[in-house]
């Protein structure tokens, strides 16, 4: 039936396919243009009032229609570097053990497993287990250093966000690890390299741009949390003074005040700061795509 509907259109298999796959893809920018012109139109009073100001200042006051997003730009961006840090060791380190050591088994299957199991966990069940075991745990060492101890705050966001984004890094990097040839391998051995040589000199070097891939894509999805850093950040509007202090992403002050933003300002501050938040992205990818290509070379 598909085969008859294709002869009535006068086209080839391959044609049609290629049609399909070219308006697959102008559909792609039409709705990332859509989006971005739809963020852009509802935050335009916010954006003729405030202009690029918006972006430096670090005041957010609803009653006398004051805002801006430096706080959160910098929190967001805080928090984010400091999570891919964090998870970087672990996720190269999975990377190896199931790219190399053990592709097989039980025990390969059970850290696959377990590593799939942290992505597919909701966000809002990560944030409660943050709240009730992961806080008490940052007030006891804040005690210990005579902070003070809020327990919620940047470190903590981050400690939850390098647990959250540790699969991606780790399954794309150990897939990368997996499409080194053996033959490099066993070149490698020929010439009297040990395990760990091989890695270092052949593995690593022939993944890292898939390595590189998986980490660009954790901090993406690290940028645009929402739930998880919002119940374990503090929500305070101000600049952290450190890694303990609480404070805010972009993403945590849209959650915490759309639903209660009543002026026009208001609400088109809080779409501004979401068209922040798709241009940082926007730019981290395009960062990341430049990375790769060099490379890739």
């Amino acid at each position: 039936m598909a085969n008859q509907f294709i002869k009535k259109l006068g086209l080839s298999k391959d044609t049609l396919f290629n049609l399909i796959l070219t308006i697959s893809a102008v559909l792609l920018i039409i709705l990332g243009v859509g989006f971005f012109l739809s963020l852009f139109n509802a935050s335009l009073v916010s954006l003729k009032k405030f202009g690029l100001s918006f972006f430096a200042k670090a005041e957010w006051d609803p009653v006398q229609e004051e805002f801006g997003a430096l706080p959160f730009i910098y929190g967001t961006l805080l928090t984010s570097f400091i999570a891919l840090a964090i998870s970087l060791p672990f996720s190269i380190a999975i990377s190896i053990v199931l790219g190399e050591y053990f592709q097989k088994g039980f025990f390969a299957e059970v850290l696959r497993y377990l590593t799939e199991l942290i992505a597919g966990v909701p966000s809002v069940v990560l944030g409660f287990w943050g709240l009730f075991f992961l806080v008490p745990i940052v007030r006891e060492v804040e005690m210990k250093f005579e902070i003070p101890p809020y327990g919620v705050g940047i470190l903590t966001a981050s400690l939850i966000l390098a647990f959250m984004i540790l699969p991606y890094s780790g399954s794309i990097g150990k897939d990368a690890m997996r499409l080194v040839p053996n033959e490099l391998k066993e070149a490698a051995y020929a010439l009297g390299a040990t395990r760990w040589e091989m890695i270092k000199k052949v593995m690593l070097p022939y993944a890292r741009s898939g390595i590189t891939a998986g980490i660009i894509l954790s901090l993406g999805r690290a940028l645009g949390e929402t739930m998880t850093v919002t119940m374990v950040i503090g929500n305070y509007h101000g600049i952290p003074e450190n890694i303990f202090s609480p404070g805010n992403t972009i993403a945590s002050v849209i959650a915490n005040e759309f639903t209660e933003a009543t002026g026009e300002v208001y609400l088109s501050s809080l779409m501004y700061l979401g068209l922040t938040l798709f241009i940082i992205t926007t730019v981290v990818n395009l960062i990341g795509r430049f990375i790769l290509k060099k490379l890739q070379h």
